[in-house]
């Protein structure tokens, strides 16, 4: 079975090797996934990063995982329409941002999971219960904040079991 190529997507304010994405290219990798991520670095427009992830994963044959945290969330979850991925990740997505609701990517529909901190206090968490609600999505809300430093080895936990289930329902993987 072949596995999936996992693409990471960064928040607004950080970059593509941060710590969690480390620890999850890692986790991903000891599984026998490929992993890569877009730097976004210097782009605050969401519409111009969707446009980047789009273009960056026209390059890949392999089934595709996005996975993003906040703004990347939002652009891996806007791009999955496009690069027919089979699963989407995200920790703290930008849903429904006030003034900006708009912007909100309506659901693929693929397996998505979300992990959401209860005390973020960038992206209230109840954005993450509203869109997961529009699509059955897993939700995982945990002890944290919006970055989720703190709570990687969750996220880490969440990232393979989905990706095990992922690989149960969906061909090629």
């Amino acid at each position: 079975m072949t596995k999936p190529m996992v693409i990471f997507s960064h928040g607004q304010e950080s970059g593509p090797w941060g710590t969690k994405i480390n620890a999850m290219a890692g986790l991903m990798r000891n599984i026998g996934c490929a992993t890569d991520s877009v730097d976004y670095q210097g782009i605050d427009d969401p519409s111009i990063r969707v446009k980047k992830l789009i273009k960056h994963c026209e390059s890949f044959q392999e089934p595709l995982l996005l996975v993003g945290s906040s703004m990347g969330g939002h652009v891996a979850t806007s791009a999955a329409h496009y690069v027919n991925a089979v699963g989407l990740f995200v920790l703290a997505p930008a849903y429904y941002i006030a003034e900006f609701e708009h912007l909100t990517p309506s659901a693929p529909d693929i397996p998505i999971s979300i992990v959401h901190g209860w005390n973020d206090d960038i992206v209230p968490v109840e954005n993450s219960i509203r869109f997961a609600q529009t699509c059955q999505a897993s939700l995982h809300i945990v002890d944290g904040g919006h970055r989720l430093t703190n709570n990687i080895e969750e996220i880490c936990y969440y990232l393979e079991r989905f990706v095990k289930e992922l690989s149960k329902t969906t061909k090629n993987i």
